[in-house]
């Protein structure tokens, strides 16, 4: 069962340094969680994301319930064995795809009948079966099945997909019997701060390990994502972890981290670097620009990835236009080592007392190709 510690508070803010202990090993945090889908991070092998300080990674149980089956999964003797990774797994109980990615779908009070993206065939996620699935799947830690709400939403709809996250909680709790895995609440509310108090607190009385939020970062002004997260700061349990899902961009996530969140996962970096894009303390920059055609300094000289450590601007600029994959491997390798010391960064600060200070030098020089925010 999962124990979390808190070590420090920011006295300025709202950030927390702590460690939880999982079946698998410890985490610290605030963490940033790779994302590893079908059972694996692209591009990157277990190896290479241990040598990037990657403590927990996350998969997704829509996928691996499609793909290659819960079933399939168990009987390799779980997701640490099947994908080779012995450190902490977080799966995601699939209701952000179900609802995203399906061509058809019908939501009632019992679950979700949906279409397979990747043959049409049709299947019913109850809350029951989700959980059923993550324990096949062996994770650390489980998510409750909920009902994500699209941006913009009327209240109506989201009050209603509110009521239908805590009763599916619930169920999943009452369902949930895997000594060794912990099951994590979802927080839905879209952007209406009565909501998502509403939601904390009746998820609160189920006694939750940990609390995630979901439905942010969604297509809502970052400022709305803000706001929730000032609101849920002071109703979710102080001494149990809070998890932001889908939040990945660097500045989001020291906002998040200045709210009192603990962990992270987004797409954002494997994908990015996928398209040759790529964070650094100076912003963020696209390396198919013609403008590196002849830059053979580092993608960050502050960086002591792999890719930086041995390459330049340049090569990988040649690499993208000469259609190699070592390009998006190096990008990814660096995006991901980036995002995880910036969280490893951000820890010591709060433990130092300076995390504000840290938080504003970061803001300051962080300058972006793409737009600010």
């Amino acid at each position: 069962m999962l124990k979390f510690k808190l070590e420090a508070t920011c006295n300025k803010t709202k950030a927390r340094a702590g460690v939880i202990e999982t079946p698998h090993g410890k985490i610290e945090t605030p963490v940033f969680m790779p994302v590893g889908t079908r059972a694996t991070v692209k591009a990157m092998a277990p190896f290479e994301l241990k040598a990037i300080g990657a403590q927990i990674i996350l998969s997704n149980t829509y996928h691996l319930y499609l793909r290659p089956g819960a079933d399939v999964v168990a009987e390799a003797g779980g997701l640490h064995n099947f994908m080779g990774w012995d450190r902490p797994i977080l799966t995601d109980s699939g209701g952000f795809q179900v609802f995203s990615l399906s061509t058809l779908r019908e939501i009632t009070d019992d679950g979700v009948l949906f279409q397979s993206h990747l043959d049409g065939t049709r299947h019913f996620m109850t809350p029951e079966k989700a959980t059923l699935v993550q324990e096949q799947l062996g994770s650390d830690i489980a998510m409750c099945f909920d009902e994500c709400v699209p941006y913009p939403c009327s209240p109506e709809n989201s009050y209603k997909a509110v009521e239908r996250t805590i009763a599916w909680a619930e169920r999943c709790k009452k369902a949930h019997k895997r000594s060794d895995q912990s099951l994590f609440g979802i927080v839905q509310g879209s952007v209406y701060p009565e909501q998502r108090i509403y939601c904390a607190s009746e998820l609160k009385k189920m006694d939750f390990p940990g609390y995630a939020i979901g439905g942010l970062s969604v297509g809502e002004p970052h400022e709305k994502m803000y706001q929730m997260l000032d609101v849920l700061s002071e109703e979710l349990p102080h001494e149990k972890p809070r998890y932001l899902m889908g939040v990945g961009y660097p500045l989001n996530l020291l906002e998040g981290v200045a709210r009192g969140v603990d962990m992270f996962d987004c797409v954002l970096p494997t994908r990015n670097g996928r398209n040759g894009t790529v964070f650094t303390y100076s912003g963020r920059i696209n390396l198919k620009n013609k403008a590196y055609e002849r830059d053979f300094s580092p993608i960050d000289p502050n960086c002591n990835c792999y890719a930086c450590r041995n390459f330049s601007k340049a090569y990988i600029r040649h690499l993208y236009r000469s259609g190699e994959i070592l390009a998006s491997r190096l990008c990814t390798w660096h995006n991901l080592h980036f995002l995880v010391d910036l969280m490893s960064k951000a820890r010591i600060a709060i433990l130092e007392g300076s995390f504000e200070d840290f938080k504003r030098r970061f803001e300051d020089n962080f300058n972006d190709e793409g737009g600010r925010r």
